[in-house]
């Protein structure tokens, strides 16, 4: 069982990769990207003020649309695949996932269920925060805020 909780998100400045991909791919999607756009960060002397995260735009495993982002205080110029992007203000749906990334579908089927039976439905995109990576951490201590902005009925 998750705590699931209800919130209202203020917009989001960020500067991302996107990306289409496979599941098996996007490990190594991830990770060129984060490391490009700390790169291009560390270029401007800027830090980011949340942790990284991926948005799906769709869950077809073997085409996935995705965009890897860090969340800055402002936005700033794009350079070449990185671009400067506002994650929308909203209500959303959120909880912390502690496991390995392969079993974060129980998770997302809580919270599918939890926004049905709330009366809500999901918008369409969902973000996963990684609050920790798994070179730091052993896979059963990672931690992972999905967030999922939600459309009330």
């Amino acid at each position: 069982m998750f705590k699931i909780e209800l919130s209202e998100r203020k917009a989001q400045p960020a500067m991302v990769v996107t990306a289409k991909t496979t599941v098996a791919e996007l490990p190594k999607v991830i990770g060129e990207s984060y490391g490009k756009i700390m790169g291009y960060l560390n270029e401007l002397g800027v830090q980011p003020v949340d942790a990284p995260y991926t948005a799906y735009y769709n869950l077809d495993m073997e085409n996935l649309d995705v965009e890897m982002g860090l969340p800055v205080a402002k936005l700033f110029p794009d350079k070449e695949e990185i671009h400067a992007r506002e994650i929308p203000a909203g209500k959303s749906a959120s909880c912390i996932y502690k496991g390995p990334y392969s079993g974060m579908e129980q998770p997302y089927n809580e919270m599918f269920r939890w926004i049905e039976e709330n009366g809500c439905k999901p918008a369409g995109v969902y973000y996963e925060y990684y609050c920790n990576a798994p070179s730091d951490v052993p896979e059963s201590e990672l931690l992972t805020r999905i967030v999922m902005p939600i459309i009330e009925k």
